[in-house]
């Protein structure tokens, strides 16, 4: 990809573009693949790099979402396993099946689990991921050798996808391209162009040169995450106070963080999912390239930053979580990185916690 060239084409103003897309991230480079194949002539701007934030700090998994069917959330989940059968077939030398087992330490939970996980299959329709399986005590040990055994009385294996979260954002932006497209990065939106009363396009800086230049739009798409109220209150700026947009939503930031241990905390092929924590969420301790990645949080968050950092009491929470599972306890000197995300949880009021708040998509329409 020519950055010169691609900027010279995005600030023609003489030639409108249908769409612009503010954020590189997984949602902004997706809605812009989708839009620029359908035919519609696409820019997307993204102030730092592609993925930089979020959309490289998951936990490398592409799944329904199994405690969210707990929950109760069937419609979400059959949403997402219906994307992970796409993403397979789409970019199979980026996501790929994995196996998990669940471990059981009480008498009939495996059974209990065993039930779920077999929902999980049926709304996956029929994919080529292989189905769960009930696992006795010595196949668990098998299959994860660090594991405490003590009262181990089995578990369920199942599958589920893995993926390289940062290749895929970078072959999606390449793909844009591709189809005609524009991807810029350290290209920052400095304000929102308004004509006729509504979003016309935005004035934006490359961060590069300095310079500035205009990209018009019939269509502005705001897919920034957990700065999206920042980019409305752009809007909101220039528009009089009678004719203000208000969602009536609140993005609440969460933040989920995760610890990279050395492979032999893990020593598995296999990936092992911790179905009960102390605030109720699951834990993955997964396999990736050589090493043990362990998490994650779910912590609400004030300040919003673009490289967020893991809190002490997020490190001491997985770390105490994996010493319950591990035969050989991780401690703080055998952390060797840890890395935090943002997700941007929409929320209608204040009241519930990050962890009870729905992971759906929100649309709003301003103008």
């Amino acid at each position: 990809m020519n950055r010169n060239a691609l900027l010279q084409q995005a600030a023609d103003e003489k030639n409108p573009w249908d769409v612009l897309v503010i954020g590189g991230g997984a949602t902004g480079l997706g809605t812009a693949l989708d839009a620029v194949a359908r035919g519609y002539r696409t820019v997307l701007v993204e102030r730092s790099d592609f993925a930089q934030a979020t959309s490289s700090r998951s936990t490398k998994l592409i799944h329904g979402g199994v405690r969210y069917l707990r929950q109760g959330q069937i419609g979400m989940v059959r949403q997402s396993l219906q994307e992970r059968r796409r993403l397979l077939k789409n970019a199979p030398h980026l996501v790929n099946s994995l196996e998990f087992v669940l471990p059981a330490y009480q008498r009939g939970a495996r059974w209990y689990y065993y039930a779920g996980l077999k929902a999980y299959d049926l709304l996956s329709a029929s994919d080529s991921f292989p189905p769960a399986q009930l696992l006795s005590r010595s196949q668990v040990i098998e299959r994860l050798p660090t594991l405490h055994s003590q009262h181990l009385q089995g578990g369920v294996r199942y599958s589920d996808g893995q993926f390289d979260d940062a290749r895929l954002a970078i072959t999606l932006a390449r793909t844009i391209v591709d189809h005609g497209g524009i991807t810029l990065n350290y290209a920052q939106v400095e304000r929102l162009i308004h004509e006729r009363g509504r979003v016309a396009g935005a004035e934006v800086t490359d961060l590069e040169t300095q310079q500035r230049f205009t990209v018009r739009a019939h269509v502005v798409i705001n897919a920034t995450g957990v700065f999206a109220e920042q980019l409305m209150g752009l809007d909101a700026a220039v528009m009089p106070p009678d004719e203000r947009f208000d969602s009536g939503i609140m993005i609440r930031p969460s933040q989920g963080s995760h610890l990279v241990f050395d492979g032999d905390f893990l020593k598995s092929s296999s990936a092992m999912m911790i179905p009960e924590t102390d605030d109720g969420r699951v834990l993955f301790a997964i396999p990736w390239h050589g090493q043990t990645l362990f998490g994650t949080t779910d912590l609400p968050v004030r300040n919003v930053s673009a490289n967020p950092r893991p809190l002490q009491e997020e490190v001491d929470y997985l770390l105490q979580h994996a010493a319950r599972y591990f035969t050989r306890t991780p401690r703080q000197e055998d952390i060797q990185s840890m890395f935090a995300g943002l997700r941007p949880l929409v929320a209608s009021s204040g009241k519930k916690s990050t962890a009870g708040l729905s992971r759906e998509h929100e649309i709003v329409v301003s103008g």
